[in-house]
């Protein structure tokens, strides 16, 4: 029952944000009781908690295979990019917005785990890059996954991406493309402008 109750506020937090749903709603759409949920959460924040714990592993067990198909590291970063927005359900920033402002705690120990997460990802990324000479030489990975977390962090930014204006999926891959012409050699970009094709970027 835990984990069913975890799922289904899972899908309704980001549909309709951390803050928006209520224990009540959760009971209804499962038809619980609200006492149901008691018994195995104490309270929405623990709630709250358990579900952003659950995505961040869905997410990065995800992330994991992608790497074990041993792709080019440009198309890693495709498939990843299509593997969270599928798992995000391509929603607005709004939910993270909502979880950040309502349940500040609880966003900043997620953020610091998924900064540990993309460094190991990304450094990766950018040493297999560099060996297959997709990326250039003289990069420097540890400030390179800085640049590329804290302008992933921003995109969640609903005053700077309105979600009316500019949708999730358009926002992610214009900066996924920004960021690969900045780190490309020759062979990069070439790569890059047949999986823009190929990915329908």
């Amino acid at each position: 029952m835990k984990e069913s109750i975890i799922l289904k506020s899972c899908d309704m937090f980001l549909t309709h944000g951390f803050k928006s749903i209520t224990m009540d709603e959760i009971a209804s759409e499962m038809g619980i009781s609200k006492k149901t949920i008691y018994q195995h959460f104490s309270n929405k924040s623990a709630l709250v908690e358990e579900v952003s714990s659950y995505l961040f592993e869905t997410i990065s067990c995800g992330i994991d295979q992608i790497y074990e198909q041993d792709a080019n590291p440009i198309e890693e970063l495709f498939l990843i990019r299509d593997f969270v927005l599928k798992n995000l359900k391509d929603e607005s920033a709004s939910p993270f917005h909502q979880l950040q402002k309502f349940y500040p705690k609880i966003h900043k120990s997620l953020m610091g785990k998924q900064f540990e997460k993309m460094k190991d990802c990304v450094v990766n990324n950018i040493n297999k890059g560099i060996e297959q000479e997709f990326f250039r030489k003289n990069l420097n990975a540890d400030l390179i996954v800085r640049f590329y977390y804290a302008g992933m962090s921003s995109l969640k930014d609903v005053e700077l991406f309105d979600p009316h204006q500019f949708s999730t999926k358009l926002v992610q891959t214009e900066y996924l493309e920004y960021h690969l012409r900045g780190i490309c050699t020759e062979k990069g970009i070439k790569k890059l402008e047949e999986l823009i094709t190929k990915y329908n970027f």
